[in-house]
């Protein structure tokens, strides 16, 4: 199986190529720069085969999907800069990228009749009331432009193609790439006390495990939407972070805050970031470990 990955300068798109090496796949990684300019950690990514590609633009796409001949290709690569994508400035790229750059991919997957795996998240939903949302609820309300793009990514996906997994994550963190544990690991070296809130519920992913999960979809045709986080249930953002600190061995104490205490950032969050995940082990998929276990290896490959 022949398999291209978009984004793999990110936290995930990196995790992707490194799982289908170890199952002796070819994986052909793809990115914006002219060359991988994600962790080079030795690891499969910076071995495997890399291609220069803007996802904005259609022909490029399409000659570049065409010349790889793929038979999946995995769709990593988004704006995730949510506060930013708020900016009117940036509006149109955000659409471009997360709308227009997705459609792209879409229409060159049904032309070569080959799968496609999508990558949205918990904030296509309004994040209100506390029952988890189902894989396939159509109660969507963004609360914000990024929230907007991912959703509308998910529709051009869907539209256009019969063979694709869109796969719906939340909190996420890898390896390569910024996240809310290495923010909370710097912060926490030069503050004895924080401010977290802990009103936004959900559950952390760790990049690491959902490649292994996203890799178990392609190699079937139980196509559709799904959710996927780690287990070990709902937490909140004061959770995850006073985890973060008994882990790591740090003393900082962590205040919970309500989000209007802890002041409004440009994007607003949902609330209920819960997500149910049943359609995972329903479909015979293995779910991911729980968050606490994920994070404890997390930070044995991370430098703090």
């Amino acid at each position: 199986m022949k398999v291209l990955v978009t984004g793999v300068a990110g936290q995930l798109g990196h995790d992707v190529m490194n799982e289908l090496h170890k199952r002796g796949y070819e994986g052909v990684g793809s990115d914006i720069a002219p060359k991988y300019s994600g962790a080079d950690d030795g690891t499969a990514v910076t071995k495997m085969d890399y291609v220069q590609m803007d996802i904005t633009n259609s022909q490029e796409v399409t000659e570049t999907i065409k010349k790889v001949n793929p038979d999946v290709v995995v769709h990593c690569a988004a704006w995730t800069a949510v506060d930013l994508a708020e900016e009117s400035e940036n509006k149109e790229k955000v659409m471009a990228i997360n709308v227009g750059g997705t459609e792209n991919i879409a229409k060159v997957c049904k032309e070569l009749d080959c799968k496609m795996v999508y990558i949205s998240t918990d904030y296509v939903f309004d994040g209100y009331g506390t029952r988890p949302w189902n894989e396939d609820c159509k109660d969507y309300a963004p609360l914000n432009v990024y929230g907007e793009s991912k959703l509308m990514g998910e529709k051009v996906v869907s539209l256009n193609l019969e063979k694709y997994f869109i796969v719906r994550i939340a909190w996420v963190f890898g390896v390569n790439g910024n996240n809310f544990i290495k923010t909370m690991l710097n912060v926490g070296k030069k503050f004895d006390t924080l401010k977290v809130v802990n009103d936004q519920i959900g559950t952390p992913t760790y990049t690491y495990d959902l490649s292994r999960l996203l890799v178990d979809m392609i190699e079937t045709d139980k196509y559709g939407y799904y959710h996927a986080t780690n287990e070990g249930g709902y937490i909140s953002w004061y959770d995850f972070a006073c985890e973060i600190f008994k882990q790591a061995g740090y003393n900082t104490k962590v205040n919970p805050v309500t989000t209007e205490e802890y002041g409004v950032s440009k994007a607003r969050r949902p609330f209920n970031s819960r997500l149910n995940k049943t359609k995972l082990v329903d479909n015979g998929f293995t779910p991911l470990p729980e968050w606490k276990d994920a994070l404890s290896r997390y930070l044995k490959e991370i430098d703090y």
